[in-house]
């Protein structure tokens, strides 16, 4: 049975509290794009907002890697895979709802769980 590689209990503490962290996909040198984390038991998620064929989510899926930048700086190095699962998709969409939860960010929470933006959901795991 193969087992999943997860980040370090510290790391997942720091993407439980983080609103936003910096994801570079690919291995060129490109700036952080800030998006919003949740963390479900344990697994880390990002939806990008906008799925342009230039934008970070696309080039995280052609090249499967790039780096996520936690609030603190620190950088580490991460691949990113697809997720499926509606029973997960829903748990990802409560976190959201739980997470970012003020007046100005229910907006954003609603239009992370439209049909589009959940199918773009990634999960971030180390490489």
């Amino acid at each position: 049975m193969a087992t999943t590689k997860t980040f370090s209990k510290p790391v997942v503490s720091a993407l439980e509290t983080d609103k936003i962290i910096g994801i570079r996909a690919g291995k060129g040198e490109h700036r952080f794009t800030g998006v919003w984390v949740v963390v479900v038991k344990g697994r880390v998620f990002v939806r990008p907002w906008n799925a342009k064929a230039s934008g970070w989510h696309n080039a995280l899926l052609q090249e499967s890697v790039g780096t996520l930048q936690l609030m603190s700086g620190r950088e580490l190095g991460m691949r990113g895979r697809g997720v499926r699962g509606e029973r997960l998709l829903d748990a990802i969409d409560a976190a959201y709802a739980e997470k970012y939860h003020t007046p100005g960010a229910r907006k954003w929470v609603r239009g992370f769980s439209t049909p589009g933006r959940r199918a773009n959901t990634t999960e971030l795991v180390p490489r």
